[in-house]
């Protein structure tokens, strides 16, 4: 449990210095799980993800948790992540889980539409939604449709690029035309486990407050 109170201790003074502690958000994890991302599983990078995206959820969401899924040409969503049972979580639920696809191509498209069922359709709140999507790289360029289709939804997608492939669809997010708002941002970083947890949470927590004061002036939070 250490690791995650020091996150969370992490976390709270990068909100505080974006003025945001006093802010209540659903947080949710998308995960490549295509086949060049194999090594990041086998390695544990992926399991350290999860923990530090978990003391994001415990700091921003009521119930601390976080929502889970992985994709390749297919998508799970997975058991949320908590403080109870995030040892050992990828391990448990992703790599040992049979009805997991792993490891096959890459499709990003049907996982964020099934990121907006669960969050609009089927489980709907007044609470923001921060969704943080690692990918490792060759982007579907399809991922506009459900970026312009949510950005009058209150998702703000997250996108982090891990390694050293190809991002171009992601770099072109900021020039996305067809939106309500701007509800989506990147940034990459080569080597994940090289990243400080300050630094990783100054990054992903940038461009959320500048949504959140946008999406209460055009009315999509309440």
């Amino acid at each position: 449990m250490l690791s995650i109170s020091l996150r969370k201790e992490k976390v709270g003074i990068i909100l505080e210095k974006k003025r945001l502690t006093n802010e209540k958000s659903r947080v949710g994890l998308v995960l490549d799980i295509s086949g060049s991302m194999r090594s990041l599983y086998k390695s544990g990078e992926v399991q350290k993800v999860v923990e530090r995206v978990l003391a994001v959820a415990s700091q921003f969401d009521d119930d601390g948790a976080l929502d889970v899924w992985v994709y390749d040409n297919e998508f799970s969503r997975l058991p949320e992540a908590t403080e109870k049972n995030f040892e050992g979580y990828v391990e448990q639920y992703i790599l040992n889980n049979e009805s997991v696809h792993k490891f096959g191509r890459n499709d990003e498209p049907r996982v964020m539409e099934d990121v907006i069922q669960k969050y609009i359709r089927e489980d709907s709140s007044n609470d923001p939604v921060f969704l943080v999507f690692i990918n490792d790289g060759g982007c579907k360029p399809g991922i506009k449709k459900p970026i312009v289709h949510s950005s009058d939804k209150p998702i703000f997608w997250q996108f982090v690029g891990v390694g050293n492939s190809n991002f171009d669809v992601l770099k072109r997010l900021d020039v996305m035309e067809g939106r309500f708002i701007d509800n989506a941002n990147f940034f990459h970083i080569p080597e994940i486990d090289k990243v400080s947890d300050e630094d990783l949470y100054n990054q992903l927590l940038n461009e959320f407050p500048m949504w959140l004061k946008e999406a209460r002036e055009k009315r999509v939070l309440k």
